[in-house]
């Protein structure tokens, strides 16, 4: 087994923090489905994820569908945009003159949420880019197709522990081959994998009443 073997998706973070069941399904039993807001983030990511797209203005460079690895969190994935902006403190890059600041940009379809699950994905990419680049990165930015606007997330002691904690939780998940019982909430009306999880059908059901009747009606037999 390879190193890579070992890595979690860095995507995951916002699935884990939005529902660790459905975080499950997804990396651990493999299901999925699209809705409408599924589909639309596909082709925003798409767009994105153009390695082809490098364009240069000025004193600023970015980069599309930048792959990084973090060792640390056991976590990979991509970028949808790196920025880097010139700066005498920053770091070199192969192939440019110059010192370059990273700034990653995480391009999200909806709209800014109170939930740090977009926050945490966001915290990890730009964590995994100070392991690959030996740099430090204190502000990094989501983009809301639904607002056009960007959200500045500060990269504070406190988010980077939480994104810490939540990565070494889904590595216990991972190990132990985990999937959650279904905890039914308002999240699930959003879900592209509510057809397959089935939270209505949990919240009506009573396994031990069930379990009851069944011995019950055993014993009557």
């Amino acid at each position: 087994m390879s190193e890579d073997d070992d890595l979690l998706a860095i995507a995951g973070l916002q699935h884990f923090c939005f529902c660790r069941r459905q975080w499950a399904l997804i990396h651990l039993e493999q299901q999925w489905a699209e809705n409408a807001r599924t589909a639309q983030g596909q082709l925003d990511h798409k767009r994105c994820h153009d390695e082809s797209q490098v364009e240069k203005r000025g004193d600023l460079l970015i980069v599309r569908g930048m792959r990084v690895v973090s060792r640390q969190l056991g976590l990979s994935g991509i970028c949808d945009v790196v920025e880097f902006r010139a700066d005498p403190e920053g770091v070199c890059l192969q192939g440019r003159e110059g010192r370059w600041q990273p700034m990653p940009v995480e391009y999200k379809h909806g709209h800014s949420k109170e939930s740090d699950a977009d926050r945490l994905q966001l915290c990890a990419q730009s964590m995994a880019l100070e392991e690959m680049l030996v740099c430090r990165i204190e502000t990094a930015a989501l983009f809301y197709a639904e607002t056009h606007r960007r959200e500045m997330v500060a990269l504070t002691p406190e988010l980077r522990g939480k994104t810490r904690q939540t990565a070494a939780e889904m590595h216990q998940y991972f190990d132990r081959g985990y999937t959650p019982k279904v905890k039914p909430g308002k999240h699930c009306n959003t879900c592209s994998l509510k057809e397959l999880c089935l939270p209505a059908l949990y919240r009506r059901s009573d396994p031990a009443a069930y379990l009851r009747a069944h011995i019950d009606g055993e014993a009557m037999s």
